[in-house]
């Protein structure tokens, strides 16, 4: 029986060429797409897949926040992450989150098929580029420093990404259902736990840590 796999990523060129990759063999079966993380959370519920292959940057909520819902809600569901970004500091996340492989765009091809292969075999995988966080535990010149995104909650996190991609308070408050007031207090709090003091001031931040596709993700 093929794997079925759902794929989320903001970008129409990245999931067609990834559905083209891992329908070749037959072996496995693209069962839904996603555009970002929110979708990505809502399909996993609805189509329960084998597995899930995840952006990290995408609107309104990104790949790490979406894994770590998905994860708790769907443990038998594998996530892998393909992503432009790899510092200690996103594998670390994405691994905290639940996932079980760590892909780079830049070196993906036939990779994302024997990624598929070795978490369906209840194996971690790391690509090209990556380092697999596990073999440096403990060692403080490979563990991260702990990253500020972990001071806040996630409806925090939330926030400051519907925030930093332009929405209004009000528009945030229907995404999340909750008052537009709540969404300010959301905001400040997390402002002040960053000690940031400026929308652009966070937007770079959000830019750096790779919580938003507001640049090339």
């Amino acid at each position: 029986m093929p794997v079925r796999i759902l794929i989320a990523d903001d970008h129409a060129v990245v999931r067609e060429g990834l559905r083209l990759i891992l329908e070749s063999t037959g072996e496995m079966c693209v069962i839904g797409e996603a555009v970002d993380g929110r979708d990505a959370l809502q399909k996993a519920e609805a189509l329960t897949p084998d597995v899930i292959i995840m952006d990290i940057a995408m609107p309104e909520m990104n790949g790490i926040d979406a894994t770590q819902l998905i994860c708790k809600l769907l443990p038998a569901v594998k996530v892998i992450i393909l992503s432009m970004h790899h510092t200690n500091e996103h594998i670390f996340r994405a691994i905290q989150a639940g996932a079980k492989a760590y892909l780079l765009k830049e070196s993906a091809g036939a990779s994302v098929m024997k990624a598929v292969n070795s978490v369906m075999r209840g194996q971690m995988y790391f690509g090209a580029g990556v380092d697999n966080p596990m073999q440096f535990a403990g060692s403080p010149s490979h563990t991260p420093s702990k990253s500020p995104l972990d001071s806040l909650s996630r409806r925090e996190r939330e926030v400051l990404q519907m925030v930093v991609e332009g929405k209004t308070s009000v528009e945030i408050a229907e995404v999340l259902f909750i008052s537009p007031k709540s969404v300010e207090t959301y905001r400040s709090r997390l402002m002040l736990k960053l000690s940031v003091t400026n929308i652009p001031s966070l937007v770079k931040f959000a830019l750096q840590h790779g919580i938003t596709p507001v640049e090339n993700s």
